[in-house]
Order: structure tokens, then sequence, then C-alpha cells
């Protein structure tokens, strides 16, 4: 089929159309530059939060053992009863120690009635020494039995405490105020010394016991040395298993001697009140404490990308160029990066940045630092800045 000239110059003026009209648009791509949000940090303090895994102990925690053999007769209280100091828990059967006490007895008193008569034979032999009947030898001898017959009273009364001793025994009491735990020996069970018939907590109060590495511990080691204040140490916070901050607040009474070879790490021990008995010996949580950090600076997350072990973001200058600048992060805080790697008035791009190359040129929308601030604090329930 044949094309006449008009309708091969109408098709070519509307190709020229679309080619011009798909040139306007690729360069409005090209030349036209997007606007950047970027944001200015400024130095500032913040209480920075740190947990620790701790190990609650009760301040007294005391194995009950019976001190001697017997069958237990009978069990005077419940598990996880309050009692208090002295009060009898158990008792065990009695009779065997009760005659051993009565035996004990009759050998004192009969010790006694042997001194006395050994004294008496004394007295009566000197007598007669000095008036010169018998000769002194007899009293040197008299005497001695008379030593003897004291040492055997001795010997006697010590027995004796000791069968009366083994017969209390036989009621075994809690040594101070506090909770009784499992009972695993039920009546008519034969125990010994080695057998634990409970344990005794005392929860008034509770050790938190955490642990940290080596340079935390001379961190706080040389402010202590240098009579610096650290009041966080006299702050700390207990976090329970469900989530939830325990009422009472804790301080650091001292640390332990060694640290541990395994772990490099070595025990700080927290004193926490317990009024209400919530806490028990061996509960989990975490201790969290607060760490004031002062002119650092908060640096988003959403600004920033690590290439191997290494942090950046993207640095904007008076002239509108970004730079690529590496910092080193101390801590993640929120949805922050905490640093000290800036100088007042350093501006960064705050979003896009993977659009952005280093040595590009941007058109710079600026962001109110305090505004980001503001939109962080409103997803947490903490306090950002101090």
């Amino acid at each position: 089929m044949k094309v006449n000239a008009f309708q091969a110059f109408t098709a070519l003026a509307v190709c020229m159309g679309l080619l011009n009209s798909c040139d306007e648009k690729k360069g409005s791509s090209v030349f036209r530059t997007a606007s950047t949000p970027i944001t200015t940090l400024q130095p500032t303090t913040i209480d920075v939060p740190q947990s620790y895994v701790a190990d609650v102990q009760a301040i007294q925690f005391v194995e009950v053992k019976p001190k001697v053999e017997g069958f237990v007769e009978q069990i005077l209280v419940d598990e996880g009863q309050k009692v208090s100091k002295g009060q009898p828990l158990f008792r065990l059967s009695s009779e065997e120690y009760a005659e051993q006490v009565k035996e004990a007895q009759a050998n004192f008193k009969q010790a006694e009635a042997g001194y006395q008569m050994a004294e008496y034979e004394s007295e009566r032999i000197k007598r007669m020494v000095e008036k010169n009947i018998i000769a002194k030898i007899r009293l040197d001898q008299a005497n001695t039995e008379k030593e003897v017959a004291r040492m055997k009273v001795e010997q006697a009364k010590a027995q004796l405490q000791r069968a009366q001793t083994n017969y209390s025994y036989t009621t075994v009491t809690s040594p101070f105020e506090g909770y009784v735990d499992r009972i695993p020996y039920k009546v008519g069970s034969l125990v010994t010394p080695a057998s634990l018939l409970t344990t005794v907590s005392d929860v008034s109060e509770v050790f938190a016991y955490y642990r940290v590495n080596e340079s935390e511990y001379l961190k706080y080691k040389r402010a202590q040395i240098q009579g610096e204040q650290q009041p966080e140490m006299n702050d700390i916070e207990l976090l329970l298993s469900d989530g939830s901050v325990y009422r009472y607040k804790g301080k650091v009474e001292t640390v332990e001697g060694d640290f541990e070879r395994g772990t490099g790490s070595i025990a700080f021990r927290v004193r926490f009140p317990n009024p209400e008995g919530l806490l028990k010996h061996g509960v989990t949580g975490k201790i969290r404490m607060l760490t004031r950090m002062d002119n650092v600076y908060l640096v988003p997350q959403k600004s920033t990308f690590e290439i191997q072990d290494f942090t950046y973001v993207y640095v904007v200058d008076g002239k509108g160029v970004a730079k690529v600048r590496s910092f080193q992060p101390l801590e993640r805080y929120h949805q922050f990066y905490v640093t000290q790697d800036f100088e007042p008035g350093t501006t960064i791009v705050y979003e896009g940045i993977q659009s952005i190359k280093d040595g590009s040129s941007v058109e710079p929308d600026t962001v109110d630092f305090r505004q980001i601030l503001k939109e962080a604090y409103s997803q947490t329930d903490t306090t950002l800045i101090k």
C-alpha cells in the first residue's frame, strides 16, 4: 500500500513531538534536585539506662539440719510459713537422749559425793599431821586423791552438759526470723546431721548481685578514689520478670574481691528494702541504672549506615555538599546513637541517605532537631533529655 506525502509528514511530526516530550521529562528528572532533609546536632546531657542480669538473694539464707540423729516425730510449721527467731520447727525422737541425761546426772551426783568424801578425808589427815600422829606424806597423798575427785566432778559435769545439749537438739528451732522453704522429710523419717530438713530465709531486705566488666569497674573505682559523686549508685532500679519496676530503689554497698576468671567480670552488691516481702530468695530480674553522659551528641539511627565495623553519616557543609564521615557510637539510646565525635553545629543528612553519594550537592530542607526528639519521645515512656 502506498503512503502519500501528507500522511508521511503528519506521522513524522507526531514522532518528533513525542521525542521532544520525552526529552523534556527526562531533562526535568536530571536537572531538578529534590530537597534533602538535614538537621543540626547540638551537645546535650542524657541519662542512659543500663541493664544487667541480677542474682537476687535473701540477706540471710540458712540450711536447717539436725545436730543429732533421730526420727522426725513432729513437724511444727508449714512450707512458706513466716517464723520468728527460736521458734520450734521440728521435734525428733528424744527418749534415748533423755536417758543419757539421766545417766549423766547420776554420774555427776556420784562424782560430787566422791569429791566431798575426798575433801573430808583430806581435812581429817591434815589435823592428824598437825598433831604428829601420821607422817606428812600421807597428807600429800590425800590432797592428790582430793584433786582427782575434783577432776572427776568436772568430767561428769561436762558429760551432763553434753547430754543436755544433745537432748535440746531434738527440738530444731529457727535461727532467725524468716520464711520456711520446702520440707522434704515427713513424720517418721530417720534423719542425720547431714539431712536437710528445710531452709529459712530472711527477706526483710534482699541483695542483688550483678556483674560488670573490668573497664566499668575501673571507672567506678577511680571515681570513688577521687571522691567524685556517683548518685546513680544510690538510685538503682530492679526490673522484675514480669517487666514491672520494683517500687523501692537500691544502692550499691560493696564489690566482690576478685574477678571471675572465665568471664573477666566482677560482681557488685546492691541492697533493696523488701518490707512487703514481695521478693523471695532466688527471684530473677535485672538491675537498671541511669548513667549520666554530658556533652554528647544524639545521631538518629536512620541517618547512619554501616560498612563492616564502621558507622557513617553524611555531613553537609556550608555550600550544601555532603561528605561521608565516620564516628564511634558509645551507646544505643532509643532511636539514636550516642557519640562524642562531633562539634557543635555539625549538620548531617537526616533522611534519604540512600540517594546521596559522597560529594553530592543537596538542596537542604532543615528539620529542627528538637522536633526529631519530640517525635522520638512520643514513641517511648521515658524522658530523653535531662
